[in-house]
């Protein structure tokens, strides 16, 4: 918004106070508790925005293969919650690191891929494609994805045992970053 160049003290103050009117109902918007319209009490519709070192928002979703998996029943291990699609190229090149950690620390990291709303054969298909076993969850109009606010692929959030998030990684994480955050939630070796 350009003020007109022969304004006087009135455009100017008329200015000023609509761009501040516009700067704080941007910061109200982006900075509002998240509500997933038409989100079940399941997926913890209404919670604050997930941010680090608060409690991660609960959920409930079925893998691709049927079973249904809660996030608040998995307190006592750190979770690796990987929000990704299967056209994500990102997303394809650190499944196999995840898949890797899975296995290295299973019993103590839960890994949980949670696709981007896409049918169960596409997921199936990306599954076989590259040998993943941990759970691959479907989040039919990506529901949890709005209540996490993932806004790009991949997205990682760090859950601790407790249920806590102590940290987020938005796009690709190299293999040294993704070791780097599970050791300091204690996960070595």
């Amino acid at each position: 918004m350009k003020p007109p160049d022969s304004v006087g003290r009135a455009g100017w103050l008329t200015f000023a106070g609509s761009a501040l009117l516009g700067l704080v109902i941007g910061l109200l918007i982006f900075r509002a508790p998240s509500a997933v319209a038409g989100a079940s009490p399941d997926t913890g519709a209404g919670r604050a925005v997930p941010l680090v070192d608060a409690p991660a928002p609960d959920f409930q979703l079925e893998t691709v293969d049927g079973e249904s998996i809660r996030l608040s029943d998995l307190k006592g291990k750190i979770v690796a919650l990987n929000f990704w699609a299967t056209w994500c190229g990102p997303c394809r090149i650190e499944m196999p690191d995840l898949q890797e950690r899975a296995d290295r620390f299973a019993g103590r990291l839960e890994v949980l891929g949670v696709n981007f709303d896409e049918t169960p054969a596409e997921v199936s298909a990306f599954r076989d494609e590259l040998g993943l076993d941990f759970p691959l969850l479907l989040d039919p109009g990506a529901k949890v994805q709005g209540l996490y606010r993932v806004l790009g692929y991949p997205t990682t959030f760090f859950v601790d045992a407790e249920g806590m998030i102590r940290f987020q990684h938005i796009g690709l994480m190299s293999e040294g970053q993704l070791d780097e955050y599970l050791e300091r939630l204690g996960l070595t070796g």
